[in-house]
């Protein structure tokens, strides 16, 4: 081919490419895109409806300066030194005083909120107003009311406060976040860094997230930008209502990389009815210390899938306890929701009302069995659950020889053991004498002290007991062992281990 027949073949090329740009259409290879992909034109008109509703909140707390501190160490400078009369000069009015400022100051800080209620009530973070002296909202029209707090839950990290407005204020109303899905557009509104109402758009890139800054984590991730000073603002899907408050934000620099986190509605919603009501938060409590259920323990109990939550301690005269639910349970389903993994648990029980009857279905020795419990209420000053397990169980057989398995070695529990390793009167099981260095137990946390009062959900209760279940599991053709562990204060955990 010559060379300007290449040439002509690399400028029509070049044509189609760029067919946008010199106005001729260009090729469509993949078939009709979507329309929908691209975003919505414009968000003014609903930004401009919402905006009035999003407020303001700066807060102030009275601290006492330097109070009790020892003052600045004087530094050694050689004589005649220029900085030798400026220190001196610093240092006795450090010690007059005078450079030492011990009277009350004021530490301000600011955050965001949102009217639920014409009337005055105002929705916010906890984290935003916690330990205020004076809380002031501020509205777009330039005005500002003093604000009172109604009720906090530092748990959702959620604020109730109330105002007195001359008229009826702009209110917002929640929506359910439950029908957001991933990938659906959503609006903040709020306060960043202090500059005043500020809207910014993303999606929701996440839900039911948990970031381990509670019992109850199940945010929606967004990428729309929040940064300090958004907290407690609201975010708003494309229909105008509220589906989650802004709480947290993941970022090295202290700004928004698109990583933000709004507190749910379909949670807020029960904790704000309930601060409204009563001023605190009633929740429900079902008396039970859980943990996850493994691929490991799952297994070893013969299940599908590992879901649901593991009963690994029972609080005593708790809910749970008194209505048969057993250590070594695996919750499945609780009041017809259905628990996927253990830390749904916690928050199902907590939105449900104190005093109602419920039906929890648990796994139990491979069947699934239904229990009615009623449920009490949960104390925030009630933080025991494991160190007030109880298990009955009696031991019947006489003191036998150490047995040696699994890497451990087994030894009667008895009074002599129990003062030795400091075991507590509650734990109940055989006691671990010995743990080979580098063996499975050892690498699972197990300890020279702990009992072992379970293996395969049975009672172990002697050295001869233990030997007696594993063989038994190995006749049945189990690969791995499930053992229930209480540790010196009688804490329980799940611990798997491989019979070979």
């Amino acid at each position: 081919m010559r060379l300007s027949a290449i040439f002509k073949v690399l400028a029509l090329a070049m044509v189609l490419s760029c067919g946008a740009v010199i106005g001729q259409k260009p090729l469509t290879l993949l078939g009709n895109t979507t329309a929908h992909a691209a975003g919505p034109a414009s968000v003014a008109d609903l930004a401009d409806s919402l905006i009035g509703a999003v407020v303001n909140i700066s807060t102030s707390q009275n601290v006492k300066s330097n109070e009790g501190q020892r003052g600045l160490p004087r530094p050694r400078v050689p004589d005649g030194s220029p900085f030798q009369d400026f220190f001196d000069e610093f240092f006795k009015q450090q010690e007059n005083g005078r450079g030492n400022n011990r009277q009350p100051r004021k530490v301000q800080s600011l955050g965001s909120g949102f009217v639920i209620d014409p009337k005055g009530v105002i929705i916010t973070n906890n984290h935003v107003i916690a330990d205020a002296d004076e809380i002031t909202v501020d509205f777009t029209d330039g005005s500002s009311l003093k604000a009172k707090v109604i009720g906090t839950d530092p748990k959702t990290d959620i604020a109730v406060l109330e105002v007195v407005p001359e008229k009826p204020l702009k209110a917002v109303a929640f929506g359910q976040s439950a029908k957001s899905r991933v990938g659906d557009w959503v609006m903040a509104i709020g306060n960043p860094f202090g500059q005043g109402s500020s809207v910014t758009l993303g999606i929701v890139s996440a839900i039911n997230r948990d970031i381990r800054s509670g019992p109850y984590d199940n945010f929606i991730q967004t990428d729309a930008a929040i940064n300090r000073g958004n907290s407690g603002g609201p975010l708003f899907n494309m229909n105008g209502d509220v589906i989650g408050i802004n709480t947290a934000i993941i970022s090295p620099s202290g700004g928004s990389i698109g990583l933000g986190f709004s507190i749910p509605s379909d949670l807020a919603i029960n904790v704000i009815d309930q601060l409204r009501e009563f001023g605190e938060t009633r929740r429900g409590w079902l008396g039970v210390s859980i943990q996850p259920v493994t691929d490991d323990i799952a297994e070893s109990l013969s299940m599908d899938s590992s879901r649901g939550a593991l009963v690994a301690g029972l609080t005593a005269k708790g809910p749970a306890k008194n209505s048969g639910i057993l250590v070594g349970d695996v919750i499945l389903e609780f009041d017809g929701q259905q628990i996927a993994q253990m830390r749904d648990l916690p928050r199902i029980v907590a939105e449900t009302p104190v005093g109602k009857s419920v039906d929890v279905v648990v796994l139990r020795k491979g069947e699934e069995v239904t229990v009615p419990v009623t449920l009490g209420r949960l104390e925030d000053s009630d933080k025991s659950l494991a160190s007030n397990t109880d298990k009955d169980s009696d031991e019947t057989e006489p003191k036998k020889k150490k047995i040696t398995a699994l890497g451990m070695t087994f030894d009667e529990l008895d009074d002599e053991g129990r003062k030795k390793f400091s075991v507590s009167d509650d734990v109940k099981g055989v006691l671990v004498s010995e743990v080979q260095p580098g063996s499975a137990a050892a690498e699972k946390g197990i300890q020279v002290g702990s009992v072992i009062s379970e293996i395969g959900q049975e009672a172990v209760n002697t050295p001869k007991d233990i030997k007696d279940r594993l063989n038994a599991l190995k006749g049945e053709g189990r690969k791995k062992a499930l053992l229930l562990v209480a540790a010196k204060d009688g804490q329980l955990s799940f611990i798997v281990l491989n019979l070979k």
